[in-house]
């Protein structure tokens, strides 16, 4: 399995509702995105006070690498990645993604 984790750093000007349906479209990837088996978003949570700024983030479970890569390159999702680097304060720049295979 492929941990593919995001973190974020919204621009302030981004209300919730606003990240909520950012959240509600990679959810919504499930439908269309074969052997995307779960998305957990939310705010960070931690006191450790190490989190450079990110303050927001989702962790998408996918069965293998291929899906992964097939996600990557479905077109819903690069609409998404969009919706989230313009949303993110200096695009590219305001997001971490990091993924783990477990």
């Amino acid at each position: 399995m492929i941990l593919h984790c995001v973190f974020l750093r919204f621009k302030s000007a981004v209300s919730q509702a606003e990240r909520q349906s950012i959240y509600d479209a990679i959810v919504a990837l499930k439908d269309v995105v074969p052997g995307m088996l779960d998305v957990k978003y939310g705010p960070n949570v931690s006191p450790e006070g190490l989190n450079g700024g990110f303050v927001d983030g989702f962790i998408a479970t996918f069965e293998d690498q291929l899906v992964r890569d097939y996600y990557l390159k479905h077109p819903d999702h690069v609409e998404v990645g969009d919706r989230i680097v313009a949303a993110t304060d200096g695009g590219l720049s305001g997001l971490l993604v990091f993924d783990l295979e477990v």
